[in-house]
């Protein structure tokens, strides 16, 4: 006879029980999935025996109960609790399963029973990660390359340090709070949250490099489709961003980061913002300087999703020509930088300039508008005229991202590129492929020493 006809006959009095019930629930599943099949061989299973809750049968379990039944059980854990797919449960969790498990699967799951049942499984606890590198730190967080003992994959874990009498940085809640609800394919996933006294750590998924490295690694001379391809990237992430009415606010190379794939992903929420309704409460210290708007550079603090868009610009710009377009090191010669390139404003080009104090006190040169195709002779010239949508004055007149993605520079993507989910991947296309760049040398006979380098040999020879 089968397991489950055994199990059947044994228990049949007892199928008011709940632990019976789920019981019942895997032997149907064990049932359905082993028709046709004989089963005459059982082995001892302690851990089987807990998830199903039947004592009785704690030293006899089949085989094919093993691989035909826990997978589907480890399915719907995993699809209730809203589990990655390949995470692996902990023996010590199918134990506690045992207990919790009618409540999780008999009756809409609360927000309470859910947070028990990550705990038991090992979210929200140091000890479920390993750090392995330190790859850098800030004034608030040092950030290090780990790896989760539930997946075995790599992850990021951005270490926050706790002041006593401070807590945690407002940058830190607004990044938690925002990226726990964005779910999107080019935006870098938030794994879990742990909170000490000392610390808050915050793992991410792990991604090999920044666009800043990856210009690096290529020589400053990124592939013109490849360009393409992280811009395209980057303006899908940022339409889904601002359809939800959040604004970045810090977009620089630095923060978008770049799988071995090719996926470019947005990272470093810290300054982003929720702009539900409009207001003119913003700061006006806000984004790198290289990538900060002239409204902005001037004083505005009225602003919405525009403000991203100039940075969008600046960041094509230095993927075409290997170069940032704007290095101004403070805001007047920023803004000297911008009028050089695109012309001094007027009330004809930008209305309303004349009457900014801060523009009339500086009394910039009149400048003449310099055509943007004579500094970037790799675009093609629906590309130029993307990026000089993107550089306009005054915020509004800037093209959005929902609109820059259906822009003539993007048609030999194809269509279906457009109409994909929100969490796929471009490259779930076959159509769409990264070319291979060419790497720079890195032997350091041909690179030389770097100024970090010829300092420790000074100190060197300063010892000695």
């Amino acid at each position: 006879p089968t397991c489950c006809h055994m199990f059947r006959k044994r228990f049949s009095s007892r199928s008011h029980s709940p632990v019976f019930i789920r019981s019942a629930r895997v032997l149907e599943c064990f049932r359905r999935d082993c028709k046709g099949h004989h089963v005459d061989q059982c082995i001892p299973l302690h851990t089987c025996a807990l998830l199903s809750g039947i004592q009785e049968v704690h030293n006899h379990l089949s085989d094919c109960f093993v691989s035909l039944c826990l997978p589907v059980v480890f399915q719907d854990i995993n699809k209730r609790l809203s589990l990655p797919a390949d995470i692996r449960l902990p023996d010590n969790y199918l134990e506690k399963f045992n207990v919790i498990g009618p409540a999780l699967f008999e009756q809409p799951i609360s927000r309470r029973l859910r947070r028990v049942s990550l705990s038991e499984i090992g979210f929200g606890k140091l000890e479920t990660y390993i750090k392995l590198d330190k790859l850098g730190e800030g004034t608030y967080a040092t950030v290090y390359k780990g790896r989760s003992k539930l997946t075995e994959n790599l992850v990021a874990l951005k270490e926050i340090r706790l002041e006593h009498e401070e807590g945690a940085p407002c940058t830190a809640i607004r990044e938690v709070s925002l990226l726990k609800d964005l779910k999107h394919a080019n935006i870098v996933t938030l794994h879990d949250i742990i909170h000490t006294q000392k610390s808050l750590t915050l793992v991410f998924e792990y991604l090999d490099k920044d666009l800043k490295q990856y210009l690096d690694d290529c020589g400053n001379m990124i592939h013109v489709h490849n360009v393409k391809l992280f811009l395209f990237q980057l303006l899908r992430g940022l339409s889904y961003c601002h359809r939800r009415k959040v604004l970045h606010r810090d977009l620089k190379p630095q923060n978008l980061l770049i799988s071995d794939r090719g996926e470019l992903k947005l990272a470093d929420f810290g300054l982003a913002r929720a702009k539900s309704i409009p207001t003119k409460t913003y700061s006006n210290e806000v984004v790198t300087l290289w990538y900060r708007p002239p409204d902005i550079l001037l004083g505005s603090t009225d602003y919405s999703t525009h403000i991203d868009m100039w940075g969008v610009g600046c960041i094509f710009y230095e993927m075409t020509t290997g170069r940032p377009l704007f290095p101004g090191s403070t805001v007047e010669e920023e803004l000297h930088f911008i009028f050089k390139l695109l012309g001094t404003p007027t009330e004809q080009s930008w209305p309303g300039i004349s009457s900014n104090e801060e523009f009339v006190t500086s009394n910039y040169p009149q400048y003449r508008a310099e055509r943007l195709s004579n500094h970037t002779p790799r675009l093609s010239s629906e590309g130029v005229q993307l990026l000089s949508e993107f550089l306009q004055f005054e915020g509004k007149k800037r093209i959005s991202a929902e609109e820059s993605m259906s822009h003539c520079y993007f048609s030999n993507l194809g269509n279906r590129v457009m109409s994909l989910p929100d969490t796929a991947s471009i490259f779930s296309l076959p159509e769409i492929q990264l070319e291979k760049e060419t790497t720079k040398p890195t032997t350091e006979g041909k690179r030389g020493k770097t100024n970090k380098q010829k300092k420790k040999l000074i100190k060197k020879d300063l010892s000695i």
